[in-house]
């Protein structure tokens, strides 16, 4: 199975709360001595309009936004399907909203 890279927009299995739903991946590379896991930002078709949304219209996606308060840590078993892939300038905007809201740099 292909690995999920930074970047990339996959169908993940967020648990019976979370759903099955678009992820972005936003990890770098790992090594066998770390934790299987990928950081990802999941994908909603009901923003709120929050700061801490993004709203990337993506190819392949209903309209929606990526919640960044909803950063959490993925097994690699949960992933399913690569969607498509976020240009630099998309990713800038996901990683953006990270930055402001875990208060980096503030």
């Amino acid at each position: 199975m292909e690995t999920p890279e930074r970047g990339e927009v996959w169908i993940a299995d967020l648990g019976w709360a979370a759903k099955t739903r678009p992820v972005l991946v936003l990890n770098v590379p790992f090594s066998n001595t770390d934790y299987a896991l990928f950081a990802t930002i999941p994908h909603t078709t009901s923003p709120r309009g929050s700061k801490f949304e993004a709203a990337i219209p993506i190819r392949g996606l209903k309209d929606g936004a990526f919640n960044v308060q909803g950063l959490l840590a993925v097994p690699s078993a949960k992933f399913f399907r690569k969607i498509t892939s976020l240009t630099p300038e998309q990713l800038q905007d996901i990683e953006a909203g990270v930055i402001k809201w875990l208060g980096i740099g503030a």
